[in-house]
């Protein structure tokens, strides 16, 4: 069974990497930030349509202070979305409020309407903590997905990233005749292979979501992360690799039924490839970042060394036991991965 740390330490953003965020226009002023939305007065619990518990509740806040939230949380969104241009706020509407109580980052969930159509969106804010922020960002360089988000100072703000949540596809898509199980069990081996490369860990099957797109001939799936909470924290290398995990099981023994080693083989390799790609066409931006991270304390010595030791036996590559950072072991990460592309 796997094991990860109960509470997950926050640990805060050194002046190097918010130089970093600013360079890329990461930090932004923002009207609204993470502390004031915990001023709520009143909640109540959110169900689903099956009057099943969220962990969800809606806040309530005194009058006083709603008008300027509600002005303020639409900006937010104008911001993270278009650019800061405000000619479409007095069009939205902040619908709701939520708050989870449940696991490391204690969000709020935002939800806003657009009153001309009724559509709605959602957007999230949460306590800044260094390691996510480094998970958002190599999402957003090696995963084939453009990620928004924006930092002030100790808040968070981050897009809302749409799809059915890895354990409800599983209860009500997985067994649909309609969805080809080979192109499931191939979408999550590529998954695996690029969170283990970047070291992105705890993606049980309610931390990632399935992108289903019909196409012409079939139904296409991608796999996407929604938790960046343990990009490379924790000790143990099985950690960072979601076929270990009892709740995907099920992924792991599609990909027993359907596909053979060299077939998982061919896969594996193929994300490798355009993660060495990605790495090459962003390899300025990787390279400050590199800079940042080399020397940021995101973690603790033990799991640092166990990590190292760890991948320098799976690897046989003794470069990862000397690391003293998890940074140094990022950067092998990706050096071994850029190295086997030139060969």
């Amino acid at each position: 069974m796997q094991y990860i740390s109960r509470k997950k330490t926050f640990f805060p953003l050194n002046p190097a990497f918010r130089g970093y965020l600013k360079l890329y226009e990461r930090e932004i002023r923002l009207p609204i930030s993470y502390e004031e939305l915990r001023y709520y007065d009143s909640s109540i619990p959110v169900y689903d349509k099956d009057g099943k518990d969220t962990l969800w509740e809606s806040v309530f806040y005194p009058d006083s202070m709603y008008g300027q939230l509600k002005a303020g949380l639409k900006r937010i969104y104008s911001i993270l979305k278009a650019g800061g241009d405000q000619a479409a706020e007095e069009h939205l509407q902040v619908e709701r409020i939520d708050y989870c109580t449940f696991g490391n980052s204690h969000p709020f969930r935002i939800r806003i309407v657009n009153t001309y159509n009724e559509v709605y969106d959602y957007f999230y804010i949460k306590t800044a903590d260094a390691s996510r922020i480094y998970g958002l960002e190599l999402e957003h360089i090696l995963s084939p997905y453009w990620m928004s988000y924006i930092v002030d100072g100790n808040t968070l703000v981050e897009e809302h990233i749409a799809g059915v949540p890895g354990d409800q596809f599983i209860d009500q898509y997985l067994q649909r005749p309609e969805f080809n199980p080979k192109r499931i069990a191939k979408e999550f081996v590529k998954f695996n292979e690029r969170c283990f490369v970047r070291l992105l860990g705890d993606m049980r099957s309610y931390n990632f979501v399935f992108d289903i797109t019909p196409d012409f001939d079939d139904v296409q799936f991608r796999i996407r992360a929604i938790d960046f909470d343990q990009q490379f924290y924790e000790g143990k290398r099985t950690l960072y690799m979601p076929q270990y995990f009892k709740e995907n099981r099920i992924f792991v023994e599609l990909a027993i039924k359907h596909l053979n080693a060299e077939v998982v083989k061919q896969y594996q390799q193929e994300e490798r490839s355009l993660i060495a790609r990605r790495i090459k066409a962003h390899r300025h931006r990787i390279k400050d970042l590199r800079d940042v991270i080399m020397t940021d304390r995101v973690s603790f010595p033990e799991k640092i060394t166990q990590l190292g030791e760890e991948l320098a036996q799976y690897y046989d590559d003794a470069v990862f036991g000397r690391c003293k950072t998890m940074g140094e072991i990022i950067e092998r990460s990706l050096k071994r991965l850029l190295v086997k592309s030139m060969k």
